[in-house]
């Protein structure tokens, strides 16, 4: 006869099966402490996320849904490191037009005060090493900087400030080669690799399949827009209409894969 187990015990396995959080904000203090000088968790993620428009058919957050999922599974993959809560703004000030509502921009200054706060608060937590990281273009330059400077700050205490790159630049060449493989498109904004991404992470949530359309056409370097063609003008740089919850799948891979080879690189170079 099969036994069945009651409600309770069957409630206690489920949550003694679940992998314990990375995420600050899903952790008490005493564990935040207890991870830090106990179990050697020294390495902590603050990643920049963003509210932006991405087309007609993807919702605003997409930056910040895909940076909390890649963060997670890179503090996973890298065994010794946590999680900061994702910043949900960035540097976007292009898209900041009526016709696009609901864009959320500051400033480089205010992004990187932001930025320096947080470092600032880690280091009094017990972290040692403090990795900025984004997954929007805009603030990347700042983040480098940054992380340069606050790297020399606390060196003599011991904590590294360093700046991951990888998630954004590499992993976007990377799939990019994937993309040329395959004869898709490349694109700057809302195109194949932004929607596929939100379709492997969220689906029907994130995407509105019967809205997809081809955006303004990406031009290579040195190529210069035929002045008779008029713009689409729909907030998509590239042509998002190849996108397949599958290729986003690959790139998410790339961006964690990317990013966990170069922090590893980094920590061990100290």
């Amino acid at each position: 006869m099969k036994r069945v187990l009651p409600l309770v015990m069957l409630s206690s396995l489920c949550l003694a099966q679940r992998p314990a959080p990375v995420e600050l904000e899903l952790m008490t203090y005493p564990e935040v402490y207890s991870a830090i000088h106990e179990q050697g968790k020294t390495t902590v993620l603050i990643f920049n996320g963003g509210t932006e428009q991405r087309g007609p058919h993807a919702v605003l957050g997409g930056h910040t849904f895909i940076a909390r999922s890649v963060a997670d599974e890179i503090a996973r993959k890298l065994g010794n490191a946590l999680v900061a809560p994702v910043l949900p703004f960035s540097p976007t000030d292009a898209f900041v037009k009526p016709q696009w509502p609901g864009t959320i921009s500051v400033s480089t200054e205010l992004y990187t005060k932001m930025n320096e706060a947080i470092v600032a608060d880690m280091v009094v937590a017990g972290f040692k090493n403090i990795v900025l990281m984004g997954d929007h273009g805009g603030g990347q330059k700042q983040l480098e900087v940054l992380a340069g400077s606050l790297n020399a700050k606390y060196s003599p205490e011991g904590v590294h400030v360093l700046y991951c790159g990888a998630a954004y630049a590499k992993a976007r060449d990377d799939f990019d080669a994937i993309l040329k493989e395959k004869k898709l498109p490349v694109s700057n904004h809302a195109g194949i690799p932004d929607t596929s991404e939100l379709m492997y992470l969220g689906g029907d949530a994130y995407v509105r399949k019967d809205r997809i359309v081809a955006g303004d056409p990406v031009l290579a370097p040195g190529e210069k827009r035929d002045p008779n063609v008029p713009l689409v003008n729909n907030g998509i740089q590239g042509d998002p209409r190849g996108s397949t919850p599958e290729l986003g799948k690959r790139a998410i891979d790339i961006k964690i894969a990317d990013a966990v080879e170069e922090i590893q690189r980094l920590i061990g170079s100290r």
